[in-house]
């Protein structure tokens, strides 16, 4: 007989509902039992927050650095640049429509608090070392690793970052749904919870909008550079986007990619080139999401914020999220560290961020493999046989 499994998504959603349901009755010393556990998770992520930007980051960086030729820097560019659009696209966005849409009330913190149920206990776990410096020295040892003739010390990052993927896979993920259950029983006791849910729901739709613009504007631009007809070429990668749909991973979408990229007149090793780098670093969809729920966030704390602020929020969230489409859930956990370090976000906004993005983790997905298709278009107009 074949095991019935729950997604990650599923795990979540049934965590929030029971939060909010048994937030209403639990005894006070079942809800400090959740707070404990809620507490040393939290410190375990600050921990290891540094950890995964050093795991994934080092890697993703001296694999490209090992790529060589001008076709690698403009692909790179064009990506990062999409990247960076879809995250202005959204902060602009938010900016316009959060405001009306959004009531700000008490923060994050104050609502996990404000019965001041207490942990039985608290275990400090000191991260080795800030997300600044982690991020730094990713990337010195990354460009250094590209330039040493020895496979040794990459060899050393490669296991390093297999040991951070089976400690994100067995450890962080399996875990995520009992600490979000965790900060949803403790909001409920506030009466303020049904407020996040509310802005939650109105978050997932206009996010969803935002990303079929952003596909259509990927494809009109790409579609001006080939001279063809955008409509007819995102069409033809709707098998890509329904596959991303399913199996959330760039990743694993890449051979369907690759396949209806060709179908749209993109030559094969152009294609071949494009579409596995672009897995890795064109993320224009986790960008568009995260940017929104974090400003959405803010606005709904009341929580101070400007342009500058999101403007390198954005640049920095581009680079740190590298490679982390390959694993699951890898992009929102690489990004905690540049959430916590530039937006000031606490354990219980980081806990919000991951169950949002989690929530829409496959269309951003879709949104991120479909784009490859137009940024191998414009490659291929660039560099294509004549």
């Amino acid at each position: 007989m074949k095991t019935f499994k729950i997604g990650l998504l599923g795990r979540i959603i049934i965590a929030i509902a029971l939060g909010v349901l048994f937030g209403n009755f639990l005894p006070e010393v079942i809800v400090r039992i959740f707070v404990t556990f809620n507490g040393i998770f939290s410190e375990f992520l600050g921990f290891i927050i540094p950890l995964i930007i050093l795991g994934l980051v080092t890697p993703a960086i001296a694999d490209i650095g090992t790529q060589a030729g001008k076709m690698l820097l403009v692909t790179t560019l064009v990506a990062y640049g999409a990247t960076l659009f879809s995250g202005f696209l959204s902060y602009f966005t938010g900016v316009t429509f959060f405001p009306s849409m959004i009531t700000p009330g008490a923060s994050i913190e104050q609502i996990s608090t404000a019965h001041d149920i207490t942990p039985f206990f608290s275990v400090a776990i000191p991260p080795s070392m800030n997300v600044m410096t982690s991020l730094i020295l990713s990337f010195t040892l990354g460009l250094g690793i590209a330039h040493l003739k020895g496979n040794v010390l990459k060899n050393a990052f490669n296991d390093f970052k297999e040991v951070i993927i089976m400690t994100i896979q067995s450890v962080i993920l399996p875990l995520l749904p009992i600490y979000i259950f965790g900060i949803f029983l403790n909001m409920t006791h506030t009466g303020q919870v049904m407020s996040v849910l509310t802005v939650f729901i109105k978050i997932i739709g206009i996010i969803f909008i935002l990303h079929i613009f952003l596909l259509i504007l990927q494809y009109v631009i790409a579609s001006a550079f080939a001279h063809n007809n955008p409509f007819k070429a995102l069409l033809r990668m709707l098998p890509a986007y329904f596959t991303a749909l399913g199996t959330q991973s760039s990743a694993a979408t890449i051979p369907v990619t690759l396949r209806q990229t060709i179908k749209n007149g993109v030559h094969e090793d152009i294609a071949g080139f494009v579409i596995p780098l672009c897995a890795t670093i064109h993320l224009s969809g986790s960008t568009l999401k995260i940017v929104a729920c974090a400003l959405a966030l803010m606005i709904m704390q009341g929580l101070p914020f400007d342009f500058p602020m999101f403007a390198g929020f954005i640049c920095m969230l581009g680079i740190t999220m590298v490679a982390a489409p390959g694993v699951p859930g890898g992009a929102i956990m690489a990004s905690l560290g540049v959430l916590q370090s530039m937006l000031g976000f606490g354990e219980s906004e980081q806990a919000l961020m991951i169950a949002l993005y989690i929530a829409m983790d496959s269309f951003g997905t879709a949104c991120n493999v479909t784009g490859d298709g137009a940024i191998a278009i414009i490659i291929n107009k660039l560099y294509g046989k004549k």
